[in-house]
Formats: structure tokens, sequence, C-alpha cells
């Protein structure tokens, strides 16, 4: 089976304050900001990756609240080599209409959160 092709990656983390993160990100790192969400923010940091802050994740205090993100075109081949290799998801692949996206996640052996996901809207 052909592996699926993995086209963009984002990093996506709690933001307490958008618009100090947002004046960080965009004002002091100089990282353009590729898509405003109104509760997301999500920064270019180079052609193919990304980093994101949301209002709505909440902070873990394990330190563990980064969602490790895998843009591609194909998430339900994503999903069906994941499971043919015997790992499980945490859901099927769904369409999210509050980001148009389509999208499953799964956890890593440490519990870090790994989503794959389309943008009905490219960035």
């Amino acid at each position: 089976m052909k592996k699926p092709k993995v086209s963009q990656q984002i990093t996506f983390l709690h933001a307490k304050n958008l618009a100090v993160t947002r004046q960080f990100y965009e004002d002091l790192l100089g990282l353009e900001l590729a898509r405003d969400q109104g509760t997301c923010l999500i920064f270019r940091v180079t052609e193919s990756a990304f980093i994101g802050f949301c209002k709505h994740i909440p902070p873990n205090p394990s330190g563990r609240s980064v969602i490790l993100t895998l843009v591609s075109d194909d998430v339900d081949g994503w999903h069906k080599a994941l499971k043919d290799k015997g790992l499980s998801t945490l859901a099927q692949p769904t369409y999210n209409p509050d980001y148009h996206i389509y999208h499953f996640f799964l956890e890593d052996p440490d519990g870090y959160r790994i989503e794959i996901q389309r943008f009905e809207e490219p960035l």
C-alpha cells in the first residue's frame, strides 16, 4: 500500500490572549499571519510548516497541551493506513464546520495528541 503524503505541518498551542500572541509572533518574530480564524491564529513558519495558537485549547498543567497536526489531502488514506497497522484512533474522520476542516485524532505513546487534517479552504 502506498503511504499517504503529508503536505503541511502545523503545531497548535494554547494561548491565553490572542492579541498578545499575535503581537509577539507577527511583530516581534516577523512570522506571517496565514489565517485568523477568530478563536485561532495560524502563523507561517516555513513554506509548508505553521504554528497555531487557539484560545479554546485548554492549558494542560502536565505540559502536554501540544497538538501535532499533519496536513494531508488524503485524511481517509491516513486513517486506513494507521488502522491497517493496528493503531487506534480517537474517532473516525469527520468534518468540523467551525474551522472548515476534515480530520481525526490519535495519540502517540506519550499521550500527545496528533491530528491528521485537511483544510477545506487551503492556507
